[in-house]
């Protein structure tokens, strides 16, 4: 058996053998990855391959608890030990429950709006999660978040249910009661899912102490303290602030802060206390730890379980996770990659094959060969990708034609003539592979980038490619395979791309971006360009004239092989059944083209055409006709007529000398006659019998190693951060024997990628089981449980006229509900004996509701029909915004403008201009950058910030005048920021203050900018983001930002007290700094005095 086989036996990981995990762990064997644990003095509870187990605080076997496709989590005992609260998705969604300490079924707490970022894979984290119990037993307290930030609340719950009531925080995460309830130790941020480690930004948390009157902070550290768990006099807290994450105490009494553990390889997590001990999560181990002696002790836990979320499973993967499919050349077969297999599947009715069976390997790019002997794909199976060949007739194993191989193969094809093979990669090269001889060149290596878009010609002598000139513009060349010189055809005035050749051998078509046709603006005096490309099409051979000349009637009779060839080359053109015809049958029936490509160089750049058709990136010429897609289908574009017309409403995809294409029109897949001006009909592609084994055990190594190459070959300084990249993958791949669900997985790569201390590195899991979510019916606005048993609208959010988004249900025109009424039925069910409203709309969202409406606290009421929303923080948000608008507004008696910008995409920028240009009137602006997600806009805004006038223009009858630039403002700014500001959001006031564009308020940002894109393509459709790309200071050429974000230059943090209150201390601070500031303003000169012939230099005339 070959190599390829054999790797699915062991993996190699940095040198180090693990077994392929194939074995399932028997019941005496220790658990690992045990996860979120908590104690009552003598069990602990905790959760594995997510169901929750508990065992003894000694050790020993664990029994099962929970049961459920969901995962439940953060369990915690009561003060009794006699019930576990926890956060379970029993019902679809995320909330709180309850269940015995020995076992029975879960009562439900709490009905809370759907989030849509919301699971344990997310970088976010899951919502609603448990913190712990009041002292007294009667509540449990847990955050919820309602956007889609970072930011939470702390709210707590009876155990008898009803409506949850919010802790007067603005904010919160991780928290522990003091003994007598009167004092909450606790966390403003919950960042614990996030993959970075040793975060120094602006988002480290410290440990803070509310007392119900006022706040206090117990930490200061660069470093992150979390989790805190008071015990006794004592707070009990975790930080890295020696780089591996610990447990540290602080004493109430002494105010002394002391280590207490001194761990050096994997870092403390979750920990947390039932007032007297202290558990936690270590290297997938569980510790305990004795307050009185200071000592650690590991808890050995066995347990037996029938891990059903890690069993190998058949699978059907032809319906979703197809990554790349190939067209047999005479249409009869596909060979299709899916979950990381190739399948050789039949056109119309036939056997499948699953030619690979290697669910130890990710399997891609298969491409059939022209000549249909072989397909080719690319494998990793042995720890690199690399490039395998299966022959078709002979139906025997792939075998691997490339070894040795040191970074990502992008993607494959074949040569014309079947003899040669050519991939691209991430060290920016093309190689040219001879499969038959097992031997490799590299025929280019671009330095600028990766080349993405590299082609054949139709004799195999030639490539055609783009890459960027010196002045960043795209270039298209030729390339001479025998001679290794490049020859441009496009000049470097204009981007230019996705060149192919005709299949004639006579054309070079591709996309320029030579069309410049400008949008206007009607907010400004400005434009943009949105897509300037155009099909170019370039004459190779200085003979060939364009097929786009007029003719008249005589030369319509022309054969076309006449008007290219010479008086003399027409002489010699062989009679018809000759040798040069049977030559070109044997080249055909070979799989060998025919053409001869013959390029003149000399002039190249001169010979080329527009096509007269719209914009498009994938198109195919057979030297007639030019096929090609746009937004309405496949269309084709006659040479000789000069008209388009509709050739299929799906794509086409097809391969030069095949004799089918593959049609995508109306989500079938056909196989169809091709070339042809009408594609319709077609024999269907059979993928209903792929099926595979998905071997977990082997998939989850594969794909945690493909994530390890993914940051060596594509972070953005090679160098790793100085960090030991294969010391780093060993550690963690440690645990992958005991990795049992997908989620697992995601927590393992999770370690790994966060070790480079980048603020983009992300994993988000691939496919895995969960409930289906339920959306929450939502009214817009907030209501208590009145004494009556009624349900009070305490406050409805006023909302905008202009999107529906931002429209609560109960203001539609009509309605006439005020705040102050009840709402005393739902759908006719009494609301009396309901204690909470949100029981009765679960899965209400977007569905007509009929809710009776009475003004007293009384049984009856109106009737009225609502449609509920699913979410209601765009609410909240932008009656916050308008608030922040009538405050400054009001404080500033109108000469100060707001602005606030939630994200720098999209609806930042909309936001911007909506509030940016209506206010070019007021003396001084205040821009709010806090809790901004990020994006890329940031240069819009700051160009328009930017701006100074300097030119003014006037109107007859008017007392206004114009500014050149338009839309200038003139005067003070200040920023406010804090440490929500994020990604471009730190880019914003770091340019912001760069440019000395006013006063930075507030406290230090983020801290994360190396920015990432696209993920590659992993077997079970797992999202993997690779920080590849970063900014640095033009001025000193130093690097700025990351992990250490932007610092005010007035630090001030909003009191949580007073800001919960309603009050925003730093708003307020930039309505007094910019009204300081608007002292010294010089304002506009107004119009000046009507000037007369004198002022013009003549002769003053009556």
């Amino acid at each position: 058996m070959i190599v390829m086989k054999k790797i699915f036996l062991t993996l190699l990981l940095g040198g180090m053998t693990l077994s392929a995990v194939a074995s399932t762990n028997s019941a005496t064997d220790e658990a690992r990855l045990l996860r979120f644990p908590a104690t009552n003095g003598t069990d602990v509870v905790f959760s594995y391959a997510g169901d929750l187990f508990t065992a003894p605080l000694t050790g020993g076997e664990a029994r099962r608890l929970t049961s459920h496709i969901g995962y439940e989590m953060f369990a915690h005992y009561s003060p009794d030990g006699k019930t576990i609260a926890f956060t379970g998705e029993y019902d679809g969604n995320r909330e709180i429950y309850i269940i015995p300490a020995r076992g029975g079924e879960p009562v439900r707490l709490t009905y809370t709006a759907t989030n849509e970022r919301d699971d344990l894979g997310d970088r976010m984290g899951p919502n609603n999660i448990v913190m712990g119990w009041t002292p007294d037993g009667k509540n449990i307290i847990f955050r919820n978040r309602t956007g889609d930030g970072f930011s939470g609340k702390l709210w707590t719950v009876s155990v008898n249910g009803g409506m949850p009531k919010e802790i007067p925080l603005p904010e919160g995460g991780f928290c522990s009661y003091s003994p007598d309830g009167k004092k909450l130790a606790y966390n403003r941020v919950m960042r614990e899912f996030r993959t970075w480690k040793y975060y120094r930004g602006g988002m480290a948390d410290e440990v803070w102490i509310y007392d119900g009157k006022k706040v206090e902070k117990i930490t200061d550290n660069p470093a992150q303290d979390i989790f805190p768990m008071w015990v006794g006099d004592e707070i009990y807290f975790a930080s890295d602030r020696d780089m591996t994450m610990n447990l540290f105490v602080y004493n109430t009494k002494t105010k002394a802060t002391t280590k207490v553990t001194s761990f050096d390889d994997y870092d403390v997590k979750f920990p947390s206390t039932n007032g007297k001990l202290i558990v936690f999560e270590k290297g997938g181990y569980l510790y305990k730890l004795d307050p009185a002696t200071k000592t650690t002790e590991q808890i050995h836990i066995t347990l037996g379980s029938d891990l059903v979320y890690a069993r190998a499973e058949r699978m059907n993967v032809g319906k979703k996770g197809r990554s790349s499919f190939s067209l047999s050349p005479d249409g009869k077969r596909m060979a299709v990659t899916a979950r990381g297999e190739v399948f050789d599947v039949p056109v119309g009715k036939g056997i499948t094959r699953n030619i690979t069976k290697t669910p130890g390997s990710n399997e891609r790019s298969a491409d059939w060969s022209p000549d249909g002997k072989y397909i080719a794909f690319i494998g990793d199976g042995t720890g690199e990708t690399e490039v395998y060949l299966y022959d078709v007739a002979a139906g025997s194993e792939p075998v691997q034609i490339t070894k040795d191989n040191d970074t990502y193969i992008r993607d494959l094809q074949w040569s014309p003539d079947s003899k040669h093979i050519l991939y691209t990669d991430r060290k920016n090269r093309i190689v040219e592979v001879d499969p038959f001889a097992k031997t490799v060149r590299t025929v280019l290596q671009c330095p600028e980038q990766e080349i993405r878009d590299v082609e054949y010609s139709p004799d195999s002598k030639w490539l055609t490619y783009s890459r960027p000139a010196p002045n960043r513009m795209s270039v298209v060349y030729v390339y001479n395979l025998a001679s290794g010189k490049e020859y441009p055809v496009t000049e470097k005035w204009y981007d230019s791309s996705s060149p192919t050749f005709s299949s004639d051998g006579k054309y070079l078509i591709f996309t320029s971006d030579c069309d410049f046709r400008p949008i206007y603006s009607w907010i400004e005096w400005n434009f943009a360009y949105t897509d300037r490309s155009g099909v170019y099409m370039t004459m190779l051979a200085s003979v060939t004239p364009s097929p786009l000349l007029p003719t008249d009637s005589e030369s319509l009779n022309i054969q076309e092989s006449e008007k290219d060839a010479s008086p003399a080359e027409a002489d010699k053109k062989p009679a018809k059944g000759g040798k040069a015809a049977k030559d070109q049958k044997d080249a055909k029936d070979s799989g060998k083209s025919s053409v001869d490509v013959k390029i003149d160089v000399d002039g190249l750049l001169d010979r080329t055409i527009k096509l007269p058709i719209g914009g498009s990136r994938s198109y195919f010429s057979d030297g007639k006709k030019l096929w090609y897609r746009d937004g309405r289908g496949t269309q084709v574009f006659d040479f000789e007529t000069g008209k388009s017309e509709q050739c299929s409403d799906g794509m086409v995809i097809y391969r030069p000398g095949d004799k089918k294409a593959l049609s995508t029109a109306k989500g079938k897949w056909t196989a169809v006659n091709f070339p042809s001006a009408k594609v319709g009909g077609g024999e269907a592609i059979d993928l209903d019998n792929m099926y595979t084994t998905v071997d977990y055990a082997q998939e989850w190594p594969q794909i945690f190693d493909e994530v390890w190459r993914a940051f060596r070959d594509g972070y953005y300084l090679e160098n790793m951060h100085g960090r030991d990249w294969k010391a780093v993958k060993e550690k963690y791949a440690a645990l992958l024997p005991y990795v049992k669900t997908r989620l697992d997985l995601n927590y393992v790569i999770g370690g790994m990628i966060g070790e480079v201390a980048s603020g983009h590195a992300y994993v988000n899991p691939g496919d895995y089981p969960k409930p289906e979510r339920i959306q929450m019916g939502l009214l817009g606005a907030k209501m208590s449980k009145d004494k009556s048993g009624y349900f009070k609208i305490d406050h409805i959010y006023s909302g905008a006229v202009y999107r529906s988004e931002l429209r609560s249900p109960l203001t539609e025109p009509g309605m006439n509900i005020k705040e102050g009424d009840f709402i005393t039925a739902i759908d006719g069910q009494s609301l009396k004996e309901v204690d909470n409203i949100y029981k009765l709309l679960v899965g209400k969202a977007g569905k007509l509701v009929e809710l009776t409406v009475s003004k007293s606290a009384a049984d009856g009421g109106r009737k009225v029909v609502v449609k509920p929303i699913a979410d209601e923080y765009p609410l909240e948000h932008y009656e916050w915004v308008m608030r922040n608008i009538r405050t400054v507004e009001e404080k500033s008696g109108g000469k100060v403008g707001y602005i606030y910008i939630p994200d720098m995409g999209p609806e930042g920028l909309n936001e911007f201009a909506r509030w940016y240009y209506p206010q070019l009137d007021k003396e001084a602006l205040i821009i709010d950058d806090r809790a901004n997600g990020g994006g890329n806009i940031s240069p819009m805004v700051i160009e328009r910030l930017l701006r100074k006038v300097y030119r003014m223009t006037m109107y007859r009858n008017s007392n206004q005048n114009g500014t050149i630039p338009e839309a200038t403002h003139t005067g003070p700014k200040v920023l406010l920021i804090n440490k929500y500001s994020a990604s471009d959001g730190d880019l914003f006031p770091w340019s912001f203050k760069a440019n000395n564009l006013g006063t930075v308020i507030g406290t230090r940002t983020w801290g994360g900018i190396v920015g990432i894109s696209g993920s590659l393509p992993y077997m079970d459709g797992t999202d993997v983001r690779v920080p590849f790309f970063t900014n640095y200071d033009a001025a000193t050429g130093q690097w700025i930002v990351e992990n250490h974000g932007v610092d005010p230059d007035i630090l001030l943090d909003n009191d949580p007290i007073k800001e919960y209150a309603g009050e925003d201390q730093q708003l307020n601070k930039a309505i007094e700094t910019a009204l300081q500031q608007i002292k010294d303003r010089k304002p506009l000169p107004k119009t000046p005095a009507p000037r007369t012939f004198k002022d013009l230099g003549l002769p003053q005339i009556k």
